[in-house]
């Protein structure tokens, strides 16, 4: 990566900003998953044991009234850091003005604070997510350096990523380095076989991925609802299961770009109606009733897919296979989890979401080289686009002596 980290800048008696990404799962107040919390203290340990004093902020949810603000405040994920951290974390419940300033000037060395939900300033204007010049220039005043470690919104301009970079030197924390390492290289220069699996419900929502995954991967391995799509473009009968008819001549022509690169399932789990209780059974996909749905790869498909990676060197794997959240239609991606978690000698990546969350249920995660914390990051960082939260970061010298 030709772009700076926090190890390329001083940091003691500095202000730093820190974009991270604690956008975490809540309920009734209370944080269910701190995994992106957890994800960012190595870059906050760096900067505190290095002097620096650390200013951090995050998005929480969307903020679309006044009465969101109660339940996507950033409290819980300052209180829970704390605790992580062993030290105390002070929390401003502002966005700005004189209360953060006067906070931010007290600060000092090995110091944090966090600052509320950079959403909140969604309410006048989408000044955040539409990236309000103005603002961002505002909290690039409020310090020093801005460290960059929010992998998850680095797909989007927003003002507390671009926007500040606009206005402040801007380097990547270790999380955004790891991330763009891992994903990067698998996508740029993997060692071989590289083998990607794509589930998940649409085609729609991965044609850029799947283009652009033929021209760099081995095999392509298709599951989840998407699967659908592909096999009715080949002429088969898939009875009531998902299927974007709009996309049956695209599905066509990946096809003929893919040829045996493109791996469809064999079988599936078909059921007559969409619920766990419902009754199904196991079926070949040339053999699906008018009547039924198919809700889950089936066994033969998950062998063919092991078979597949089991040579593999890098791997790539975003969306389950099946239904997941349906423990009766949950077998496809467990299987493909356990046959991924496996393999000796290459490099695993999960691309967040759903599949992210499969590994951590499973006990799977630490087998895994790496987890990303960003789905829709990760995802078109696959599909082969600059992410602007990443080009906005300044690049390293390139060896002329320049700065």
């Amino acid at each position: 990566m030709n772009k700076k980290t926090v190890k390329d800048v001083e940091l003691n008696g500095k202000k730093v900003l820190v974009r991270v990404d604690f956008n975490v799962p809540m309920k009734d107040g209370k944080i269910t998953n701190d995994n992106r919390i957890v994800a960012a203290l190595p870059t906050i340990k760096y900067i505190l044991e290095n002097g620096g004093r650390a200013i951090l902020f995050s998005h929480l949810g969307k903020i679309k009234s006044e009465e969101d603000k109660a339940s996507k405040s950033l409290r819980p994920a300052a209180e829970r850091l704390a605790e992580l951290l062993g030290q105390d974390v002070k929390f401003i419940p502002e966005t700005r003005g004189a209360e953060l300033e006067a906070a931010i000037a007290e600060l000092k060395d090995g110091e944090v604070l966090m600052f509320e939900n950079t959403r909140f300033e969604d309410l006048d204007g989408k000044k955040e997510s539409k990236n309000d010049p103005e603002l961002g220039k505002y909290w690039a005043s409020l310090g020093d350096i801005f460290v960059n470690d929010a992998f998850g919104t680095a797909h989007r301009a927003h003002a507390s990523n671009v926007g500040i970079s606009a206005n402040l030197e801007a380097v990547a924390g270790f999380l955004l380095e790891k991330e763009i390492e891992f994903i990067g290289g698998a996508v740029d220069a993997p060692q071989r076989p590289m083998v990607a699996i794509l589930g998940g419900a649409k085609v729609s929502d991965k044609i850029g991925v799947i283009e652009n995954l033929l021209d760099k991967a081995d095999k392509v391995l298709v599951g989840g609802g998407m699967m659908f799509t592909f096999l009715k473009a080949q002429g088969k009968n898939i009875g009531k299961s998902l299927c974007e008819e709009d996309k049956l001549e695209l599905a066509k022509a990946l096809l003929e770009k893919g040829g045996d690169k493109l791996v469809l399932p064999i079988d599936t789990v078909a059921a007559k109606e969409f619920s766990n209780d419902t009754e199904f059974r196991v079926v070949s996909v040339d053999a699906l009733a008018d009547d039924e749905m198919g809700l889950d790869v089936g066994p033969a498909t998950v062998e063919l897919f092991s078979n597949v990676l089991k040579d593999a060197k890098t791997v790539v794997w975003n969306g389950p296979m099946g239904v997941f959240e349906m423990s009766n239609f949950a077998k496809g991606t467990i299987g493909v989890c356990e046959a991924i978690a496996n393999l000796e000698g290459a490099i695993t990546i999960i691309g967040g979401g759903d599949s992210a969350a499969a590994a951590m249920q499973l006990g799977y995660a630490d087998k895994f080289s790496h987890i990303s914390t960003g789905g829709g990051a990760s995802l078109e960082y696959l599909e082969g686009k600059e992410l602007p939260g990443v080009a906005s970061l300044s690049d390293k010298c390139c060896g002329c002596g320049c700065k």
